[in-house]
């Protein structure tokens, strides 16, 4: 049955997708580095690459919106490909300034990987940019990897043998084979953050947050938290093994000049992870502590 909502859903989608043809071509695109910290020494570790679009009229229009369109049109292949550029040239940019890190993780959409060319495109990137395979990190989501066992196993060989390190995005809420997972060459499992956000007060989040750390640590896996807003929270995920974190309580996502100077400014022996709890507020953040 006909709605008027539904012509609206149409005029936003061809607005949307029409908009992101002109943020290719006007460069409206840019990437954001939110840092991921070590939970047992505080260590800087690097960062994840993240993608924003800055409207010219509309200011910041949400990944959520977006995304989806982009990968409906297609678009997410170049765009995708642009991030990924970007992301390798800027990392071996810090690398040039002698900042310490480990490595930048992307990630890239289940539409990007299908491609054929997408492996080739990984080697390119790193070939152009300079960057160490070791320091790149590719986060896929775990529904992408279950629609297509063999393929995705086949798929993650080809990548690992490049040299990168591949972690599984939002894990816990798609619908895992843990006899499948056994087969695939992967390095890390990202807790997804709705199990984080309720960690403290729902049992059974607690619960699932655990079994996922050991389920990693036996398969040699390491397993990083994403969304830790309150330091109750990282005490938590540290006590419980968890071995990198990433969330508003470290730092929110930062423009490039603003990562660098987290990276310059930040030393992790002025942190006593034991006093992180006077920062339980909402988007304060433990660069408050590096003042």
């Amino acid at each position: 049955f006909y709605s008027e909502d539904l012509t609206n859903a149409a005029f936003k989608h061809i607005k949307l997708e029409h908009g992101l043809r002109q943020a290719l071509l006007e460069n409206q695109f840019l990437v954001y580095y939110q840092p991921k910290l070590c939970l047992l020494s505080g260590r800087v570790l690097g960062a994840e690459a993240l993608l924003r679009w800055k409207h010219p009229e509309e200011g910041f229009i949400s990944p959520q919106d977006f995304i989806p369109v982009a990968e409906e049109s297609g678009l997410i292949m170049e765009i995708g490909e642009w991030v990924l550029r970007q992301a390798c040239e800027q990392a071996v940019s810090w690398e040039r300034q002698g900042l310490a890190f480990e490595h930048i993780a992307v990630n890239v959409s289940g539409v990007q990987v299908q491609h054929e060319a997408f492996v080739d495109s990984v080697k390119g990137n790193l070939e152009s940019s300079g960057l160490q395979p070791r320091r790149l990190e590719l986060e896929l989501t775990e529904n992408f990897l279950m629609k297509d066992v063999e393929a995705s196993a086949s798929l993650l060989a080809d990548l690992r043998q490049l040299g990168i390190s591949i972690a599984i995005d939002d894990f816990g809420t798609g619908y895992s084979s843990l006899a499948y997972l056994t087969r695939f060459p992967v390095n890390k499992l990202k807790i997804d953050r709705s199990f984080i956000a309720n960690v403290l007060s729902d049992e059974q989040n607690k619960k699932i947050a655990h079994a996922i750390i050991n389920l990693g640590h036996s398969l040699n896996m390491k397993v990083v938290a994403e969304g830790i807003e309150f330091g109750q929270q990282l005490d938590l995920l540290k006590d419980k093994g968890c071995d990198e974190g990433q969330g508003y309580l470290i730092a929110k996502p930062l423009p490039n000049d603003e990562f660098v100077d987290f990276l310059k400014r930040y030393d992790a022996r002025k942190l006593n992870f034991r006093q992180t709890k006077q920062f339980g507020i909402h988007h304060q953040s433990i660069t408050k502590a590096l003042a």
